[in-house]
């Protein structure tokens, strides 16, 4: 994100790639498993720790690729966001595929030494390897984000490098030991594990539902992070908490499968009538008539799919492949086709057409179906277990269709609300009057409040010449947008989700007009990544992260990095006003440490009421001037929008209710002077839980060691 963009596009693009690896790393490897394995005179593990040891490098060389990457980008000047993606699309390609194929290439290489050590195990060698690599991903979804505050992003990687490194050397001692037990298992022919019941099989059918759970797990996972944001927040922990949940659950079914298949026959049948019914329990779950504890949402929302995700991948997989590594690795590959097209259809076809509920439905729709016709199974327990699965689904339909047009959306809930939806997110726009309300994904983004003219009238009445033009990052409800316009001045504002301008009417009567000026131009893109791929400088450019300031993503607008591309887009004597809305002591003192080593010239001013922060930075000097001379400064129209919401009558009052609140930008970084200046590799305001949970004293300590600092001048 930091080197390419926050973008919903951004993101499916490094997913895609991510998942495009896996799968060429699985069939590929498979393939060539098939035709050199009698060429292999040594232990297969040694071509598993080799990639391992890949993997392990990539944690070192992918950061600097990227950031190559986008070095390159930023010198070809590419003018459109569609020029820009496929760019970045095929550098993130480049920088991401080479390794991801290596993580994908693990399985069949362990399923190779299976074969070959074990013989008799080898038919549910991939459940095995499943259960075990969905374990540690349960651990690497929590662990990391505690590693990322103590020690920032790149520590965190070369901590994984080192993990892949003694988990290479572990594979070979594996070898080494292992290899006189593996004998003794093929003397005798005694079996570590009950060999499963069932052949490989070569159905179509089988190889549908691969790529079904593919595509239903990730596309649901899209939906998922929009219907429980409003619960959870848009933090990190939230994410990852959706993440860890599913991961967990998964490792339950693939554990329940691994007990099952010892004594009985493939369910898979039975396992995809309730799939249907499961993906669309998050309806009843996020239901805002139930007061239910958001983790409690979470679970009932996504445990019983996932637990069916989890046993019913493994087993697909091991009926198809039999235990060889190429049938496994082509079945594994299947499934990660499904896994890319999932979130492409859910974010960027469905979810902008249709509520959560219906998009879920859709999701469900073809497991329904699928239920209702089971294949017919020889034998009398096959012809009961295809009657059972017929009295399954049809009994789980009516009740799956009876939750999609029972239940109710997170919206809902507002009496007066107007929703628009797209590829990026869910805007709700709601209330009346002066209580009107903007969400996205459930999340409050503003109000319509006095603070936000402010964003633009401050720094625009400190310039020392009269304005040329004028950026804002971040629309809103278009309060900021419209104050810069009441200047008269070419104004241009970036907002990342398109919907949110298109309901700037419901905020603002004269909306429509404004947008229709020649003198306004909106951008929807990144903020970041629009200043630094366009070349045009600006008199004032504000900026209003989205809240909260613990938000996922939020620490880049914030960063070192991102005020150095800012310094470069402002005109001399430009002016920037960045907005910090609340914040504890850490956050607060990193990014006025930040802003302090990035411009010779801060000065800091409560909002009004004494919540939040306007900071003023400056590469010339910012002059001290009363509140009289600064309403002087306003055009005529300026003043009546400054003074349109109060609280105070006049300009001047205005002034003087933010000068009277100014504070000294030393010592806010005083409250915590060991903190460094918050980065793209630090975000200090995003990763929090290990200082709220220690002692001060101990969260000095802590930081004292990993980022020693200074306080001046």
């Amino acid at each position: 994100m930091a080197q390419f963009g926050v973008t919903s596009a951004l993101v499916s693009i490094v997913l895609s790639m991510f998942m495009a690896g896996l799968g060429l790393g699985s069939w590929g490897s498979g393939y060539l498993i098939r035709r050199i394995e009698h060429l292999i005179r040594f232990p297969p593990l040694y071509l598993y720790a080799a990639a391992e040891l890949l993997i392990g490098l990539s944690a070192v060389l992918v950061p600097h690729e990227l950031t190559r990457g986008r070095s390159l980008l930023v010198r070809l000047s590419l003018s459109s966001s569609g020029a820009w993606y496929l760019a970045s699309g095929v550098w993130i390609a480049l920088s991401l595929i080479p390794w991801c194929a290596c993580m994908g290439a693990t399985i069949p290489l362990a399923m190779l030494a299976i074969k070959n050590e074990y013989p008799r195990e080898e038919r549910r060698s991939f459940s095995f390897l499943y259960l075990a690599n969905v374990l540690g991903a349960v651990a690497g979804a929590i662990v990391p984000l505690l590693l990322i505050e103590i020690s920032g992003f790149h520590r965190t990687l070369r901590t994984g490098a080192i993990l892949n490194g003694l988990l290479a050397l572990s594979a070979v001692a594996v070898t080494v030991r292992g290899r006189a037990s593996a004998a003794r298992v093929r003397r005798t022919g005694t079996s570590l594990i009950p060999a499963i019941p069932t052949q490989p099989a070569a159905s179509n059918r089988l190889l549908f539902l691969l790529f079904a759970t593919g595509f239903t797990s990730m596309g649901v996972e899209v939906v998922w992070v929009r219907q429980f944001t409003p619960y959870l927040g848009t933090v990190v922990y939230a994410l990852a908490a959706i993440l860890a949940w599913y991961l967990l659950s998964n490792f339950v079914g693939s554990r329940i499968y691994r007990i099952w298949s010892r004594s009985h026959p493939q369910a898979r049948d039975t396992i995809s009538a309730l799939v249907g019914l499961f993906v669309l329990l998050p309806i009843v779950s996020v239901n805002p008539q139930f007061k239910f504890p958001p983790v409690m949402r979470l679970a009932l929302g996504i445990v019983p799919f996932s637990v069916a995700m989890g046993f019913l991948t493994p087993m697909l997989v091991d009926c198809w492949s039999g235990g060889d590594p190429e049938n496994a690795g082509s079945a594994y590959a299947v499934n990660v086709v499904g896994c890319i097209l999932g979130p492409l259809v859910a974010g960027f076809l469905f979810l902008p057409l249709m509520s959560e509920r219906w998009v879920l439905f859709l999701f469900a729709l073809p497991w329904l179906v699928l239920g209702s016709r089971p294949e017919q199974i020889d034998g009398g327990g096959g012809q009961r277990q295809f009657a059972w699965q017929r009295i399954c689904a049809y009994s789980v339909a009516p009740l799956a269709l009876s939750l999609v047009f029972l239940s109710r959306g997170y919206e809902d809930q507002f009496v007066h609300h107007v929703v628009r939806r797209d590829n990026t997110a869910t805007v709700v726009a709601t209330g009346e009057g002066m209580r009107k309300l903007l969400l996205v994904n459930g999340t409050g983004m503003t109000s319509l409040t006095p603070i936000a003219k402010m964003m633009a009238h401050l720094p625009l009445a400190f310039l020392e010449h009269p304005p040329g033009n004028a950026l804002a990052v971040c629309f809103g409800m278009g309060t900021t947008f419209r104050s810069l316009l009441s200047w008269n001045i070419p104004t241009t504002v970036v907002e990342l989700v398109p919907s949110v301008p298109r309901l700037f009417w419901y905020y603002h009567s004269d909306g429509p007009q404004l947008l229709h000026s020649p003198l306004s131009h909106v951008v929807i893109d990144d903020g970041r990544r629009y200043l630094e791929r366009n070349p045009e400088q600006f008199d004032v450019i504000t900026v209003d992260p989205p809240p909260p300031v613990e938000a996922a993503g939020s620490s880049l607008l914030y960063s070192e990095e991102f005020l150095l591309t800012v310094k470069q887009r402002l005109r001399p004597s430009g002016i920037l006003q960045l907005w910090l809305p609340s914040g504890d002591a850490v956050v607060q003192a990193s990014i006025a440490r930040a802003l302090m080593e990035s411009f010779a010239h801060v000065r800091v001013f409560h909002g009004f009421g004494g919540w939040g922060y306007h900071f003023v930075a400056s590469n010339d000097p910012i002059v001290n001037r009363t509140p009289g001379e600064l309403a002087q400064r306003l055009p005529g129209r300026a003043v009546e929008d400054l003074t349109e919401w109060g609280p105070r009558p006049t300009a001047e009052g205005q002034f003087v209710s933010i000068l009277d609140r100014e504070v000294s930008l030393y010592l806010m970084i005083a409250e915590a002077p060991n903190v460094p200046p918050l980065q793209d590799d630090w975000p200090a305001n995003e990763y929090y839980v290990l200082r709220r949970q220690l002692s001060p004293s101990w969260e000095q300590h802590l930081l004292s060691q990993q980022h020693p600092g200074r306080i001046g001048p």
